[in-house]
């Protein structure tokens, strides 16, 4: 990697760790994608849920609408280079030309992007270093152009688990801020000393739930102190400049249940804060919607959950330690109480029933410069 690229994946790493929220991070981080990987117009981004690999928003600084069509291609298309496949590849990267062995031209995907000028598509993953994706990018050129070459290509894929990290601190902490639900995660800032800076709305329910934290007081709970030093990476805290790993730490509450707890060092104008982020440890959320929109067992719901992630059924029978004719039977009963034929209909009926409406809700939120919210739409009764 040649030493552009290496102040590009530094700078990339920085932004990942920073508090912001998403649309800032993705056009803070589309600077810098300008300058190490040339492109056509604007990157798109997007991001998916990790549980069920459905997209749940995008962004592109000057196309304020996703065409419903593109979506409908995605979800309910024959044709190749579709992102969940690509994000849940090995490689994590593609470009249309490799999907097409050089000659694109048949794609209906490829016929879209030349309507708009684009001739190149480069889809990347963007997975943590655990595997979890959280969200995809799309890259493209105009005809006549080069195209996407091993150093590039090489520059993203070290790239992506930084981007996917920061597309999942992007989601906390903007759900932190605009808590959705009365179980939304919160935020606390330290400064420099280690002491409390700032907190966001209903932090205190989370920390009053760990044990040895006395907030009257001043002090806070062992297990969030323990996770900033860790994230700080060294006793000065306001020592150097380079950003460390996040920290991520599971604590049990004074209840018995389980919190995660993210923490994170940021260098800002103000010097180095420790950001940590509260959430409580919960199945996934299209667990619970599944098993309530279509009255499917818990079993079924796992089942439904590795089709959407695009496990076959022998993976699927091994993952879940049951035979192929047990699978074959949930599969029936899957389809018959959800009223689909396939294994792509299922996952269209999903996304356009419960992910669509959240897609479209996140569009009208960036309009109105409110954070984007990640995970399926829920029934109204869920939220705060």
């Amino acid at each position: 990697m040649d030493s552009n690229h290496e102040h590009a994946l530094e700078r990339i790493a920085r932004l990942a760790n920073e508090g912001r929220d998403l649309v800032s991070f993705w056009r803070a981080c589309t600077q810098v994608l300008t300058a190490a990987v040339p492109h056509y117009w604007g990157p798109c981004w997007y991001t998916v849920d990790p549980a069920s690999f459905l997209i749940t928003s995008h962004f592109h600084e000057d196309l304020g609408e996703f065409p419903a069509e593109w979506l409908t291609s995605e979800y309910f298309g024959d044709d190749v280079h579709q992102i969940a496949d690509v994000a849940r590849s090995a490689p994590g990267i593609s470009t249309l030309h490799e999907a097409t062995s050089g000659d694109p031209s048949s794609s209906k995907r490829w016929q879209a992007n030349m309507t708009m000028g684009a001739d190149q598509e480069l889809l990347l993953g963007l997975r943590t270093k655990a595997g979890d994706a959280w969200g995809a990018l799309g890259l493209y050129r105009e005809p006549g152009q080069p195209q996407f070459n091993a150093r590039e290509k090489a520059f993203l894929r070290a790239a992506a688990p930084h981007l996917a990290r920061g597309a999942q601190r992007a989601l906390l902490f903007g759900e932190a801020t605009e808590p959705e639900f009365s179980d939304a995660p919160g935020i606390v800032i330290l400064d420099a000393n280690g002491d409390m800076e700032s907190a966001s709305p209903g932090v205190a329910r989370w920390l009053a739930e760990l044990p040895d934290g006395d907030l009257a007081a001043g002090r806070l709970p062992s297990a969030i102190r323990a996770v900033a030093v860790t994230a700080a990476g060294t006793s000065a805290w306001n020592a150097g400049t380079d950003p460390a790993e996040a920290v991520v730490s599971r604590v049990r509450t004074l209840r018995g249940t389980w919190l995660v707890l993210h923490g994170a060092r940021m260098v800002t104008e103000n010097g180095v804060r420790i950001s940590v982020i509260i959430e409580p440890a919960q199945p996934a959320r299209i667990s619970t919607l599944l098993m309530a929109a279509y009255e499917l067992t818990q079993r079924e719901e796992e089942l439904t959950r590795l089709i959407l992630r695009g496990h076959s059924s022998a993976e699927i029978a091994q993952s879940m330690v049951v035979s192929a004719s047990t699978v074959q039977q949930h599969l029936k009963n899957i389809f018959d109480k959800t009223g689909v034929r396939s294994r792509r209909e299922l996952a269209a009926k999903i996304f356009f029933a419960h992910y669509e409406p959240r897609f479209r809700e996140n569009e009208r939120r960036v309009a109105a410069g409110q954070p984007v919210r990640g995970g399926p739409a829920l029934p109204a009764e869920r939220k705060r």
